[in-house]
């Protein structure tokens, strides 16, 4: 008989995988590896996200990678920005160019007279010529194709030309209107094209398992995947969850007991724990899902009480004070509330040390 999780049991799991039942000495490019890769739309969630699992993490350690060129930030999982280890870049770029193709729709009328078989050589020895902004790529570009759409010509090229960010010494490693440059010349090798699904499927379950293949395509954007699962099946193990659905998983991963102790955590606005799975129950309840991803299509920062998302939190900074705000989505017990004043002063210590008070509020 094929054994049955509980949604705790789910939870404790996928905690494991991410390192967030207790902060693990591990070197920051395995843990990104480890964790599948971190959503980077904006540039301090990542770090933020390693401070939380990373035990004595210190922000240098992730910006000397990205600068070692070990890390990149570059257009991945769903068409978006992600941090990923360069390995796993050039092993999963061109595997992943269903889902940034199908993201060009988006396009709609703006498309009219794209020819993307023109542009893409054209963006391409913009880059060549020396790492740019795509503001300048843009402007660039309008000038070879003036009755084309200036943001169907940049979206075009983000989509579908290998390209990474640039790091810097910004704060948080990079400015908001960073420089890109060719993967193939920033990481000295090609991403590959022959990469086959079945490692894509791994990957994802030692971050996310157990789970459903419409939970990896959830994360990945990548479609179609149930037949990769099949042809894995007599590698993986598989499970039932309450409702019957049938989870695979790697046989020696970690899968806790449910009565494992796990901490409060804060994590990162666009942290894939909150994202990689069609059904997100094993970490948020259905009920608070509109108050973490809103209608702008933003994942509002949150905390896990009892390895459960249990509301969300912002930081202010006012001259000298540092103020973490964080609104729970019901009332938090004593203990709670403790253990979240305790993380949540040690988060703002990380992320403005040089404020002169810190204040953390549970409003």
């Amino acid at each position: 008989m094929t054994d049955r999780l509980s949604p705790r049991r789910l939870n404790r799991a996928t905690l494991a995988r991410q390192m967030l039942l207790a902060r693990e000495a591990v070197p920051v490019v395995g843990a990104v590896e480890r964790l599948g890769g971190l959503q980077a739309q904006e540039p301090r969630p990542p770090f933020v996200a390693l401070w939380t699992r990373i035990a004595d993490f210190d922000r240098e350690q992730l910006a000397a990678a990205l600068r070692e060129r070990r890390l990149v930030r570059a257009t991945s999982f769903r068409a978006t920005l992600h941090l990923m280890s360069a390995a796993d870049y050039l092993a999963l770029r061109g595997l992943l160019q269903p889902v940034l193709t199908q993201a060009l729709r988006a396009l709609g009328d703006r498309a009219a007279g794209l020819e993307i078989d023109q542009v893409l050589p054209a963006a391409r020895r913009l880059f060549a010529e020396a790492p740019r902004t795509f503001d300048e790529v843009r402007n660039r570009l309008v000038g070879q194709f003036p009755t084309v759409d200036d943001r169907a010509l940049g979206y075009v090229t983000r989509m579908c030309l290998p390209l990474v960010m640039v790091p810097t010494d910004d704060r948080w490693g990079f400015p908001s209107n960073a420089a890109f440059a060719l993967a193939d010349e920033w990481l000295g090798a090609t991403p590959r094209t022959d990469t086959p699904r079945e490692h894509l499927v791994l990957r994802y379950l030692g971050a996310f398992g157990p789970a459903t293949p419409g939970d990896a395509q959830e994360w990945s954007g990548l479609q179609g995947l149930r037949p990769t699962f099949e042809a894995l099946r007599p590698r993986l193990r598989t499970f039932r969850d309450e409702r019957g659905r049938e989870l695979f998983d790697l046989p020696d991963a970690p899968r806790p007991d449910e009565e494992v102790d796990a901490p409060a955590r804060f994590l990162p606005d666009f942290d894939s724990l909150v994202l990689a799975h069609a059904d997100r129950t094993r970490v948020l309840a259905d009920e608070h899902r509109g108050k973490v991803a809103t209608r702008n299509l933003r994942i509002n920062a949150t905390f896990l009480v009892d390895g459960f998302a249990a509301g969300t939190w912002r930081i202010e900074r006012k001259r000298g004070t540092a103020t973490l705000r964080a609104s729970p989505f019901a009332p938090l017990p004593a203990w709670a509330r403790r253990a979240l004043g305790d993380e949540g002063e040690r988060l703002l210590r990380f992320v403005e040390p040089d404020a002169t008070s810190f204040d953390v509020r549970l409003e």
